[in-house]
């Protein structure tokens, strides 16, 4: 598997950092990227099957990026999605949830481009293999 293969969905409503999120995606050789806004749009995104790697922000108006992790890792079909939370927020209590709860990684912004980088490799590497 490859970079090229792995579609990516970014949650955040801050149009701003989808786009530096999706840059950063792109200069990683990902080419198959999907972004919402908020939780009900990447929960119609996510039913489609199609995506293979989450990363969404934490703190969303209307539904929140804990509870979006916990509707994905509730079904079946999306139990062991590999799902990064991207978040301003670095309370000890809100990173022990979010590990509680199955989150893959849990990075704080603001973050570099090569801890971001670091950070998606890794998953990558853990959910689908070392040959990338």
């Amino acid at each position: 598997m490859t970079t090229e293969s792995i579609s990516v969905l970014i949650v955040d409503d801050s149009k701003i950092m989808r786009q530096i999120i999706a840059k950063r995606l792109r200069e990683m050789g990902f080419v198959d990227i999907f972004e919402a806004s908020g939780v009900q749009m990447a929960l119609e995104i996510v039913a489609e099957g199609k995506i293979k790697l989450i990363l969404s922000d934490l703190s969303m108006p209307g539904l929140t990026g804990m509870e979006f992790l916990k509707m994905v890792r509730s079904s079946e079909a999306t139990r062991n999605l590999p799902f990064v939370l991207l978040t301003a927020e670095a309370q000890l209590y809100s990173v022990l949830t979010a590990y509680r709860e199955g989150v893959s990684q849990y990075v704080t912004k603001p973050f570099t481009k090569e801890y971001f980088a670091y950070i998606i490799d890794k998953v990558i590497r853990e959910n689908y293999g070392p040959e990338l």
